[in-house]
C-alpha cells in the first residue's frame, strides 16, 4: 500500500493531474482514479471522504499535507476508525451577520494588533472566497398586515445601520469578501440556489483547475448545502477566522455512519415528517463528530429540496455533515436553479471521472449502518424543548400535558382579554406563535406549495386563525414569494396571517419580536405553560421567546393547521380544526391537499425565477445603498461610545513570543450545570432582558429599551456580549438550586449576583474560574461568544462529563481548556457544591488526549479528591493553538 521508498521525480500530487474536456474548455484535475494506481484501490471509500482525499492530493506539499496523510484514507477501508489528524482546506468561508460581524471585527483588530506588535497589517486578509450573508437580524415587529414586511425592514434598517456601515466598510477593506444585503434571504437557502457550484474552477498560472466545491460556515446548519454534494460543515466563528486566513481545518479522519434509504414517503407525509424520523434514528444511533452519508437506490425518490431538509437539520443528530452523493437529482435542481449549462456539464463530467458520481447499487464501506423504509414515516412534530424528541401527531396532547404537569401543580384558571371587542379565553397549550421561518423548509418548494394549497382550502372552508397566534412567514429567498406569487397562493396565507414578514432568519433564532395584544403580561399573571409552532430545527427553552416555555417544530403546513386551532393539546388525527359556515367540523385530512395538486403547484416553478431574483444578488435596497462607506482604509476607526462595534480586548495583552503554560491554582466554580446546556443558555441571541446586566449597561449608555435590538445584533461589543454570558431566562445552576436564570453564588461571601457581577468580583481578585457541566456541553448554534464570554469573565477550563463537537473546538480555539470528566465520574458522584476549590495541575506537560490531575479542596482550602480528568484536545494543530493561548494568537505570530 505504502508508496515510501519508490524513487519518484514527480509526486502524487503531480502525477495524477490530468485534463477534463467539457465542450471546448479545458479542465485540469487531480484524477483520484490515476492516484489509486499509486496509492491503492478507494472504489469502496464512502463518496464523502473521495473528496477530503481529493482535498489532500491537491494540496500535498509534504508539510501541512504529507504522503501518510493520503495513506491514512486508504487504509480508511481497512480499518474504518481510524484516528489520525489531517489538514482540510476548504474552497470557500459562509457567515451569516450575526456571526460575521464579530469574525470581521476579529480580523479587524488582528490588524491592530499586528501593527501593535511591529507587523504589516495588509497580510491580514481573507486568502479564502468569504460570502456574508446579512439575514439573521430583522425582527417580526411587525404582522398579520401587508405592510409588515416594509415596517420591519425599516425597522431593521434604523436599528442596524452601524453594524451596516461596518460591513460596507469590511467589503472594501479586505480582499475576498463579498457582502449579501439584508432583505435578500438566508445564508443557507442562498447558498444552495445560487452561491454553490458542486464544483469549483478557478485559473492559476494560466491553467484552468477543476476541483470539488467545499466550505465551512460559522452558522451551524451550513451542513445543508451537503444535499448538492457540496462537503460542508459549520464551525466556530474562531475557526472560520484561521480558515479564511489560509489555515487549514485541522481534524481527525472522522468516522462514517452510512444511512441507507429505501421506498418512498406516502402521500401526505412531508419531507418535515422524514428528517424529525431521521434525526431521532441518528441521535439515538449515536454520530456526535461522524460524517453521516446517506446511500440507497430509493435516493432516486428523494428530490434535492428534501435531501436539503434532511442536511439542514445534521447538527440537530450531531453529524458533522450529513452528505448526499452527486447523481441526476442534483444535475436537475442545478438546471432548475439557474445554473448555466456549461458548469452543470462540468459537474456531471466531473463527478463521473472522480468516482464521487453515485451509482445505482453503491455500497460503500461505512463505519456502522442504519436504514430506513420511507413507507413507514408518519406524520410527526418535535418537541416540547428538544428537536431530537420526534411525537407522532396523535401523542401531542399527551406529551405536552405530562410536560406542562412537570412545570405546574395546579389548574390556572383561563383568563378572558379582548382586542377591537373580540372576546376569547387562553388555556395552557395556547398556540401564541405559529411561524414558517426560514432554514429547514422554505428552500423546499414541495412543503411551501402544500402550505398554501391548505391555506387556500382552509380559507374556502371559512376556517380562521385565532386571534391570540402571532403568525408570520419568513423565506428564505425572494424566489419563494416569486412561485407563491405565482401559483395565486399568497391572498390565502395573507388572509389566515401568514403574510411576509421578512427574508431571512426570525423565529427560529429568537427574532420574534412581542406577542399580540397583552398576552405577555396574561402568561406571567396567570404561569400559563403556553406554545410557539414553527418550522425551523431549534426549539431550545427560552429561544423562541423567554415566557414560551414549550416550542413544536413542524412542517409548514402543520404549523398553519396549528396555527387554526390555537392549541398544542389538540390531536390533528382525530380532533376537528373548526367549524364550517354550516356548523360542520373540519378535519386536517379535509384541507390536506392532493399530490397531485401538489405537484401541479410545485411545477410551476422554473429557472427564470432564480436567474431573475439573483440577478444582482449583492446590489441591495436603496436603504443599503445609501449606506456610503466611500473611503477604503485598512484599520476600522473604532468609536468607544459605540455600542454596537467595539474594539475586542482579546489582543490586548497578547506578546510576541508563547508563554509558558502554568498551573491554574485555586480557582472557583462560576456554575455548575447540568446535561444539554446549548449555547443559547450559554451566549443568548434572543431579547435583552431591561433588568439583566446587559440592559443595565445599555441603558447606562443612553439606549432607550425599545432600541436595546438583540444579543445576536449586539455580538460586535464585547461589553454586552460578557454580561449576555449565562444570562439565559432559562439557565438552571445547580449552585443555587432554586433559583432559575443567570445567576450563582459568590465565594466565599456566599452572596446571590448575577454571573456576570459574581465573575467580575472574582476577576478583581485575580481568582480564576471554571465551569462544570453535564453531558454535550455546547450543542446548538455555533456560536463563538459562548467561548469568548466566558473567556472574558474569567473562566479557563470547561470540565464535562461530554461536549459538542464545534464548542469544544471554540473553546480550545478561545484558550480555554476542555477537560472531560472519567467514566464513572461526574459532578454528582463528587458532590459537588460551587464552595470548592480547584487545582488544574500539570499543565507544562499537556498531550493530546492526556490525563490533567484535577485536585479539589474544600472551602477550608484541605484536599477533598484528586481525579484525573481527560484532556480533549485531539490534534496537534489543537494543541498547538492552545499553547498559543488561542487560534487568532497562533495566526498572528505567524503573520508577524
Amino acid at each position: 500500500m505504502s508508496i515510501k521508498g519508490v524513487v519518484m521525480s514527480l509526486t502524487l500530487r503531480e502525477q495524477s493531474k490530468k485534463i477534463l474536456t467539457v465542450y471546448k474548455d479545458k479542465y485540469y484535475f487531480y484524477s483520484l482514479l490515476t492516484a489509486a494506481q499509486k496509492i491503492g484501490n478507494i472504489d469502496y471509500l464512502p463518496k464523502s471522504l473521495k473528496i477530503i482525499l481529493e482535498n489532500l492530493i491537491r494540496w500535498q506539499d509534504g508539510d501541512l499535507v504529507t504522503i501518510e496523510d493520503i495513506e491514512a484514507l486508504v487504509m480508511w477501508q481497512k480499518d474504518a476508525h481510524l484516528e489520525r489528524e489531517i489538514g482540510f482546506h476548504p474552497v470557500r468561508v459562509l457567515m451569516q451577520d450575526f456571526t460575521g460581524i464579530p469574525a470581521v471585527s476579529d480580523l479587524a483588530a488582528m490588524r491592530e494588533a499586528v501593527k501593535r506588535l511591529g507587523g504589516d497589517m495588509k497580510n491580514v486578509n481573507p486568502l479564502s472566497l468569504v460570502d456574508l450573508v446579512i439575514d439573521h437580524s430583522v425582527v417580526v415587529d411587525r404582522c398579520g398586515d401587508n405592510n409588515a414586511f416594509n415596517e420591519n425592514v425599516k425597522l431593521e434598517m434604523k436599528r442596524n445601520k452601524e453594524r451596516y456601515a461596518f460591513l460596507q466598510w469590511s467589503q472594501k477593506a479586505f480582499n475576498n469578501l463579498r457582502v449579501v444585503p439584508p432583505s435578500t434571504g438566508i445564508c443557507h437557502q442562498i447558498n444552495l440556489e445560487y452561491l454553490g457550484k458542486t464544483v469549483w474552477s478557478s485559473v492559476s498560472n494560466g491553467e484552468r483547475l477543476a476541483y470539488p466545491d467545499t466550505l465551512v460556515g460559522t452558522d451551524s446548519h451550513t451542513t445543508m448545502i451537503n444535499a448538492m454534494g457540496i462537503l460542508g460543515w459549520g464551525v466556530g466563528g474562531i475557526e472560520a477566522e484561521a480558515a479564511i486566513l489560509g489555515q487549514p481545518v485541522s481534524m481527525l479522519i472522522p468516522d462514517v455512519v452510512g444511512f441507507k434509504i429505501t421506498g418512498k414517503l406516502r402521500p401526505g407525509i412531508t419531507a418535515t415528517d422524514l428528517v424529525l424520523t431521521v434525526t431521532q434514528m441518528l441521535r439515538s444511533h449515536g454520530v456526535v463528530g461522524k460524517f453521516v452519508e446517506f446511500y440507497g437506490d430509493a435516493l432516486i425518490h428523494l428530490p434535492l429540496v428534501d435531501r436539503a431538509t434532511i442536511a439542514n437539520m445534521t447538527p440537530e443528530y450531531g453529524a458533522t455533515c450529513g452528505f448526499f452523493p452527486i447523481d441526476q437529482i442534483t444535475l436537475d435542481y442545478m438546471s432548475l436553479t439557474g445554473r448555466n449549462r456549461t458548469q452543470v456539464d462540468l459537474v456531471e463530467k466531473y463527478a463521473k471521472a472522480q468516482g464521487i458520481w453515485r451509482n445505482s447499487g453503491d455500497e460503500p464501506i461505512f463505519t456502522s449502518t442504519l436504514s430506513l423504509d420511507m413507507y413507514d414515516v408518519e406524520s410527526s412534530i418535535a418537541g416540547p424543548c428538544r428537536p431530537q424528541d420526534r411525537i407522532p401527531l396523535h401523542q401531542v396532547p399527551s406529551i405536552f400535558k405530562n410536560f406542562k404537569n412537570n412545570l405546574i401543580n395546579k389548574n390556572i384558571i383561563p383568563y378572558k382579554t379582548k382586542k377591537n371587542s373580540l372576546k376569547y379565553k387562553l388555556y395552557h397549550g395556547a398556540i401564541v406563535i405559529a411561524a414558517i421561518t426560514s432554514c429547514t423548509s422554505t428552500s423546499n418548494a414541495n412543503m411551501l406549495m402544500t402550505a398554501g394549497l391548505l391555506a387556500k382550502k382552509a380559507v374556502h372552508m371559512g376556517l380562521k386563525r385565532k386571534p391570540w397566534v402571532k403568525a408570520s412567514l419568513a423565506p428564505g429567498s425572494k424566489v419563494v414569494s416569486n412561485y407563491l406569487n405565482k401559483a395565486g397562493l399568497t391572498p390565502y396565507l395573507d388572509t389566515l396571517g401568514f403574510n411576509l414578514v421578512g427574508y431571512g432568519c426570525t423565529t427560529c433564532i429568537g427574532n420574534t419580536g412581542a406577542l399580540l395584544d397583552n398576552i405577555e403580561d396574561i402568561i406571567k399573571e396567570h404561569n400559563l405553560v403556553v406554545s410557539a409552532i414553527l418550522s425551523g430545527n431549534r426549539n431550545f427553552p427560552g429561544r423562541i421567546h423567554h415566557l414560551i416555555q414549550t416550542n413544536w417544530l413542524a412542517s409548514p403546513p402543520l404549523v398553519i393547521a396549528y396555527a387554526l386551532a390555537g392549541n398544542i393539546k389538540i390531536n390533528l388525527i382525530k380532533d376537528p380544526l373548526g367549524e364550517d359556515r354550516t356548523g360542520k367540523p373540519i378535519y386536517l385530512k379535509d384541507i390536506w391537499p392532493s399530490p397531485e395538486e401538489i405537484a401541479d403547484a410545485v411545477n410551476l416553478l422554473n429557472n427564470d425565477m432564480f436567474r431573475f431574483e439573483y440577478s444582482d444578488i449583492f446590489k441591495g435596497t436603496k436603504e443599503w445603498q445609501q449606506i456610503n462607506v466611500t473611503r477604503k482604509i485598512e484599520n476600522y476607526n473604532w468609536d468607544e461610545n459605540s455600542t454596537y462595534i467595539r474594539l475586542s480586548p482579546f489582543f490586548n495583552k497578547m506578546q510576541k513570543q508563547i508563554q509558558p503554560i502554568k498551573a491554574i491554582c485555586n480557582s472557583r466554580v462560576l456554575a455548575i450545570l447540568g446535561d444539554s446546556i446549548t449555547t443559547d443558555h450559554i451566549s443568548p441571541a434572543g431579547n435583552i432582558s431591561v433588568d439583566s446586566p446587559a440592559g443595565l449597561y445599555l441603558l447606562s449608555k443612553g439606549v432607550k429599551m425599545s432600541d436595546f435590538n438583540s444579543y445576536g445584533s449586539r455580538r460586535g461589543n464585547y461589553e454586552v456580549m460578557i454580561r449576555g454570558t449565562f444570562a439565559n431566562v432559562r439557565l438552571r445552576n445547580e449552585i443555587v438550586p432554586n433559583k432559575e436564570g443567570g445567576y450563582t453564588k459568590h465565594f466565599p461571601s456566599g452572596e446571590l449576583l448575577t454571573i456576570y457581577d459574581a465573575a467580575m468580583k472574582y476577576q478583581k481578585n485575580n481568582i480564576p474560574l471554571i465551569i462544570i457541566a453535564g453531558k454535550e456541553y455546547g450543542c446548538g448554534s455555533s456560536r463563538d461568544w459562548a467561548a469568548k464570554g466566558p473567556l472574558l469573565q474569567g473562566v479557563y477550563v470547561v470540565i464535562a462529563e461530554s461536549f459538542e463537537r464545534i464548542h469544544r473546538s471554540n473553546l480550545i480555539g478561545m484558550g480555554i481548556l476542555p477537560l472531560e470528566f472519567p467514566k464513572g465520574v461526574t459532578r454528582k458522584t463528587l458532590q459537588l457544591t460551587g464552595e470548592e476549590y480547584f487545582d488544574i495541575i500539570d499543565l507544562d506537560k499537556i498531550k493530546i488526549r492526556s490525563n490533567v490531575t484535577v485536585n479539589i479542596k474544600s472551602n477550608s482550602n484541605t484536599l477533598k479528591e484528586i481525579i484525573k480528568v481527560n484532556c480533549c484536545i485531539y490534534t496537534d494543530k489543537e494543541l498547538n493553538y492552545y499553547r498559543n493561548g488561542g487560534i487568532l494568537h497562533y495566526v498572528i505570530r505567524n503573520i508577524l
